[in-house]
């Protein structure tokens, strides 16, 4: 057992190491900028010297024939050439006219068209495809999947209108730029992935021949749109990401319609509303009568729709039993109470019992970007032998937890996609009680195993994170990882769920409850592959050490502190500097 770390001298940082930690992440950095640089030599260096050279030695004509010039085709096949599709990535590209061009920028911006046009024609097909049958538990996925086709769409038309224009000159390469255009396309594919995985949790005593004809349908029709948007996105991460590392100036005439400042929609009551202080809110829910209504969904059936400003909602004291969801629509909501185990809202969905759909059980869902919530429980009642029953979701773009309480058992937590940052937070569960494919970090925060079910163990973590170029991952920093109540079943920090997941436990106290594997297979017998990446830094606590550790060739023991640090609040979540404006305390970097 490697000696476990003093809490006194655990939260400092050499001064001289971090600088160390710093040339070594930079030096790797490079590298890895440099074999990509080679796609745009030809792209952006050969052609911006071909035209200066032209236009200097021939001005008054072409230069001879021997001199190499760079064509639009020859561009579209390098800039597709990093793509896992690069086919279907030059065809559909080629085939609009405005296609001749050389810049990648523009033709990035010639693939999200083909995303869009795709996912519109595929649209209503799961709809249609309901109609076509009286089973209930196929009508249900497929509508799961008509809603994860419209939100995939938002999240494209929100990569489109960001790379749209306004007057004056900004660089549209800047690296929060890039970190939301990675963080929307993420997301959308995300959203293919869990229509897939609910086609998939149909029950088997329903019809396996009509199940299986509904998911080849639909599996095969969106095809196009999975593909396309994978390739919009490994041109972001690759080619439009190494331009910005680079600093190539990128501009064009007009502004863009969103800035990297910070958010103007946190208003200075809010900040003072996560600094402890008073504020006023739109709504007050009481169960008493006290306030302006008696229930959360009343509270929620005032918020407006896509507002820039803050819209408060005090919920007081009590226990509210009531199934909450802030849809897509609900844009920049704080929801604050009188404290974790004071003001609950309390549901019991769930998929074993009832047969409801994962993404559909949970007690609060909330799907509009920038949701802020603090002083708040969120519990599913249902109990361990009733399987998955989430108590939250989050599909929330950069959301704040702040000392909020979510209780269960089998997948208690579901931050599926986008960015997201739970501080000072408990966590209580059983089974994959952390799970999805959003960009998270837990700071400071009291993850909380329970006992489950006879002959189960327990999975803190199952990370989602299904291709390369996703910007997802799950981060436990500063935590303490300690039972809630007496548990005897074997606990595990996670298992990978795809096969890219990403799961990082850093500076992190580890109860003994956690055993000397540390990790357990998705797969029994199945070691996960390469891709993964599961890593442990600077743990102390007698379930830290890692001498016993599993011996998957993904999983990092004793991470470095440049491969920490990619995953540090600032350079995981906060690219484009949005968290201070919220208030909310955080460490940026290493503790």
């Amino acid at each position: 057992m490697d000696s476990p770390k003093s809490a006194k001298g655990y939260f400092n940082v050499d001064d001289e190491a971090q600088e160390r930690a710093y040339k070594i992440k930079t030096f790797k950095r490079w590298l890895l900028v440099a074999a990509s640089v080679l796609v745009l030599l030809g792209v952006i260096i050969g052609a911006s010297v071909s035209v200066a050279r032209s236009k200097r030695n021939y001005p008054h004509g072409s230069p001879p024939s021997s001199t190499p010039e760079l064509t639009p085709a020859a561009s579209l096949k390098n800039v597709c050439s990093v793509t896992r599709f690069p086919d279907a990535c030059v065809s559909s590209i080629s085939k609009i006219p405005s296609s001749n061009t050389t810049d990648p920028v523009d033709l990035f911006r010639l693939s999200l068209k083909v995303v869009v046009d795709e996912l519109a024609s595929i649209s209503d097909l799961p709809r249609k495809l309901a109609e076509e049958t009286d089973d209930e538990g196929i009508k249900s996925a497929l509508d799961v999947c008509g809603e994860m086709l419209d939100v995939a769409m938002d999240s494209v038309n929100d990569t489109v209108s960001a790379m749209e224009v306004g007057d004056g000159t900004n660089n549209i390469l800047s690296s929060g730029k890039i970190d939301d255009l990675k963080t929307w396309l993420t997301a959308a594919t995300t959203y293919y992935e869990t229509c897939f995985d609910i086609l998939a949790e149909i029950s088997p005593n329903q019809s396996v021949h009509k199940t299986a004809i509904v998911s080849q349908n639909l599996t095969s029709a969106m095809r196009n749109s999975t593909e396309y948007t994978s390739n919009s996105l490994s041109i972001v991460a690759k080619i439009l990401s190494t331009l910005s590392d680079f600093g190539v100036p990128i501009h064009r005439r007009r502004r863009l319609l969103t800035s990297n400042s910070l958010p103007v929609w946190v208003s200075p009551r809010v900040r003072r509303l996560l600094s402890a202080k008073s504020v006023t809110p739109d709504v007050t829910v009481a169960a008493d009568g006290s306030g302006d209504v008696w229930t959360v969904n009343e509270a929620v059936a005032k918020i407006p729709r896509k507002s820039n400003a803050t819209f408060v909602i005090y919920v007081k004291a009590g226990t509210y039993v009531e199934n909450v969801v802030m849809d897509k629509s609900m844009w920049n909501v704080m929801i604050y109470g009188d404290g974790k185990s004071k003001s609950i809202i309390s549901g019991s969905k769930n998929f074993g019992v009832m047969g409801i759909k994962t993404l559909h059980t949970a007690t609060l869902g909330v799907l509009g970007k920038g949701f802020m919530m603090k002083d708040m429980g969120i519990i599913n009642t249902a109990g361990p032998e009733k399987s998955q029953a989430v108590a939250f979701l989050s599909e929330s773009d950069q959301s704040v937890y702040y000392q909020c309480s979510f209780e269960g058992y089998q997948d208690t937590l579901y931050p599926h996609t986008m960015r997201q940052l739970y501080r000072d937070c408990d966590v209580t569960g059983t089974v994959d009680f952390i799970f999805g494919n959003a960009a998270v970090v837990f700071q400071g925060c009291n993850i909380r195993p329970r006992q489950p079910l006879p002959k189960q163990y327990n999975t803190i973590t199952a990370q989602g994170r299904k291709g390369e170029d996703q910007h997802s991952g799950t981060v436990i920093q500063g935590c303490t990882i300690t039972p809630n109540g007496n548990v005897t079943a074997a606990t595990y920090l996670g298992r990978p769920w795809k096969q890219y997941s990403t799961t990082v436990f850093m500076q992190s106290e580890i109860g003994s409850l956690v055993g000397p594997a540390g990790w357990m297979r998705w797969d029994e017998g199945v070691d996960p592959p390469s891709t993964i990446l599961y890593g442990e830094y600077e743990n102390w606590g007698p379930g830290a050490g890692v001498t016993e550790r599993v011996k998957w060739a993904g999983y990092k023991p004793t991470m470095s502190a440049a491969e920490a640090g990619r995953f540090t609040v600032d350079a995981f979540i906060n690219e484009n500097h949005w968290l201070p404006a919220t208030g909310v305390p955080y460490q940026p970097s290493f503790y």
